[in-house]
């Protein structure tokens, strides 16, 4: 016989009568709901998960709508998530409707678009350490992310792309996908990082690999690749070396 299983985010009371019941956003009081507190308090007082809650307006019948903020979050990460721009690949990653990914990227396009684009305000980059500070967010994704740094000439970061999500593979990662944003926002160099989950940051062959590949076809797009890093929750490793 299966047994049931409660979410462990989910809050559980034990009446006397020895019933269980399961607490969801429907049940907070008004002026603890995401939609309320906005109104109230301003958007400074929510958290990530909240204001995310309010995009997405309602869960599924498998995730309240709390849950599935916080899980595509900490899966996907802070920065990531709003930088996706492709909601079929959001969708599928994410195990969330394709109407909800498209909420997602429409809010993170708003971003880009209103962002302020002056030199000040773009943060600059200019060593691994730097570049591991700013991914601080692929430190505890469960997946392995790999993501494009692009800079302008002044190594400030002009665009911030997540470029595929699963094993880093020759087979699959293809130069044009790495390259397309740095041709489109005209970079000068990129920075390519991706995290490895089991917390080992030796480069594997594969690593190596795309890494030297995507090397030699920045040379001929005039994108030059400053850089590969892998990083773990711990730790961080630059890959480029070997190949200067």
């Amino acid at each position: 016989m299966q047994t049931y299983a409660i979410r462990p985010s989910a809050i559980v009371i034990d009446p006397p009568l020895g019933r269980q019941y399961v607490l969801t956003i429907h049940d907070l009081p008004s002026e603890d709901k995401p939609r309320e507190r906005l109104i109230s308090e301003g958007p400074e007082a929510l958290s990530i998960k909240e204001l995310m809650a309010i995009v997405l307006m309602t869960g599924t019948t498998k995730e309240d709508v709390l849950e599935m903020s916080d899980r595509i979050i900490r899966e996907y990460g802070e920065r990531a998530i709003l930088s996706e721009r492709d909601p079929q690949r959001l969708s599928q990653e994410s195990e969330i409707p394709i109407v909800k990914a498209c909420q997602i990227v429409a809010v993170g396009e708003l971003g880009r678009r209103f962002f302020d684009k002056s030199q000040n305000g773009l943060p600059t980059i200019r060593n691994a350490k730097e570049a591991h500070e700013y991914l601080v967010d692929m430190r505890s994704l469960s997946k392995e992310h790999l993501r494009g740094l692009y800079l302008n000439s002044r190594n400030k970061v002009i665009r911030d792309e997540v470029i595929s999500i699963g094993t880093v593979d020759s087979n699959i990662i293809h130069p044009r996908e790495v390259f397309r944003p740095g041709i489109e926002y005209n970079a000068a160099a990129v920075i390519l990082a991706h995290n490895h989950p089991s917390g080992d940051t030796t480069p594997s062959d594969e690593d190596r690999k795309v890494t030297e590949q995507l090397i030699e076809a920045g040379r001929i797009v005039g994108i030059e690749v400053l850089d590969h890093i892998i990083i773990t929750k711990d730790s961080f490793a630059s890959i480029e070396a070997n190949y200067r």
